[in-house]
C-alpha cells in the first residue's frame, strides 16, 4: 500500500515534534474515535517518552457509543486518561482541560507546598493527518480568546493560545505519520476518510467494509440492503447494490466501481448508523 510518507518526511516530522515536546507539559494525542488504534502513530510512545499524555477520541458522534466507552476503560487500565469529544460541534471539550489538570495535580501540589504558584499547563495536540487537529485547536481557541504571545525560550514561530483558566495550547499541532504497514489498517483509514481514496482500490475498500459489517453489524447491513441474508462474497453484494441502484455500465452490467463508491460514501455518511472499526479486543477484528 503506497502512502506518501517517505523516510525523509518521517524523520523531519519526528524532529519537529521532538522540538515542540520540550515546550509542553502534556501531550493531547488526537485519534479518530472510530479507529483509536489504527489512527495512532506506530512510534508515538517512543517519540514522546514519559511525557504526560491524554488520549482524545475525536469524532465520537460517529463512533459506536458502547465501543467508545470500552476504549476509555481500556486506556484507563493502561494508566492513560482518555476523553471522547466532537471537535466539529464543540462537544465534550471541557473534559480535555479537566484531564490535563488531573495529570498535573501532583506536580502542582508540590509547588504549592513550597510556596510557589503553578503556571498554566502547556500542551500540544499531536496526531496523524485528518483526525481533526486544526478543528480542535480552533474550537479551543474560540477565536475570541487572545493568544498569549511569545514566551521566554520559545521561538517566535511558536504561539500559545490560552484555553480556560489553567491551560495554554501550542497553536500548531504536531503531525505524525499513520500506520501503513498493515493493509487492514489502510482500509480502516480509508473508510473513515483519513487517507485519500486514490491510495487504495475503491472496490477493495468497499469489500473490506462489507465483510466488516457482515461480521460486526450484520443487522444494519441487512436493513440497509433490505434483505434477510447477505452474500459472503463482497463482489456479489456489490453487483446486487449496482443492480438495485441502477448503477450499470453501457453494456447493462453492474458498475462495480460506482457500487463500491456508494458503499464507502454511505458508511462515511452514517447511513448505516454510528460504528467503530477498532475494538479493544483487537484480535477479534475482521480478517
Amino acid at each position: 500500500m503506497t502512502i506518501q510518507w517517505f523516510p525523509g518526511h518521517m524523520a523531519k516530522a519526528r524532529r519537529e515534534v521532538t522540538e515542540k515536546l520540550k515546550l509542553v507539559d502534556v501531550i493531547f494525542e488526537l485519534v479518530d474515535a472510530r479507529i483509536p488504534l489504527s489512527s495512532s502513530n506506530p512510534m508515538l510512545e517512543e517519540i514522546i517518552h514519559q511525557k504526560r499524555r491524554v488520549i482524545i477520541l475525536n469524532k465520537a458522534d460517529t463512533a459506536d457509543e458502547k465501543t467508545t466507552k470500552e476504549w476509555i476503560d481500556y486506556f484507563a487500565e493502561k494508566g492513560l486518561p482518555a476523553v471522547a469529544v466532537n471537535a466539529q460541534e464543540g462537544k465534550g471539550l471541557f473534559k480535555i482541560e479537566q484531564a490535563a489538570e488531573k495529570l498535573m495535580a501532583e506536580k502542582f501540589e508540590r509547588l504549592r507546598s513550597k510556596g510557589m504558584k503553578p503556571r498554566a499547563i502547556r500542551a500540544m495536540i499531536l496526531g496523524i493527518p485528518n483526525v481533526g487537529k486544526s478543528t480542535l485547536i480552533n474550537r479551543l481557541a474560540k477565536k475570541n480568546i487572545a493568544r498569549t504571545g511569545n514566551k521566554p525560550g520559545v521561538t517566535k514561530a511558536q504561539q500559545w493560545i490560552k484555553v480556560g483558566k489553567t491551560l495554554e495550547l501550542l497553536d500548531t499541532p504536531g503531525i505524525l505519520w499513520p500506520k501503513f504497514e498493515d493493509q487492514e489498517i489502510g482500509y480502516k483509514l480509508a473508510l473513515t476518510g483519513a487517507i485519500k481514496d486514490d491510495l487504495l482500490q475503491m472496490e477493495e475498500i468497499a469489500g473490506y467494509g462489507l465483510r466488516f459489517l457482515e461480521k460486526h453489524y450484520p443487522d444494519r447491513l441487512q436493513n440497509w440492503l433490505k434483505v434477510e441474508t447477505v452474500s459472503e462474497d463482497p463482489i456479489e453484494t456489490l453487483a446486487f447494490i449496482a443492480e438495485k441502484r441502477g448503477l450499470l455500465d453501457r453494456y447493462n452490467d453492474p458498475d462495480y466501481s460506482r457500487a463500491a463508491e456508494t458503499v464507502v460514501r454511505e458508511i462515511r455518511q452514517q447511513k448505516l448508523g454510528r460504528m467503530s472499526f477498532d475494538f479493544p479486543n483487537w484480535e477479534d477484528d475482521a480478517e
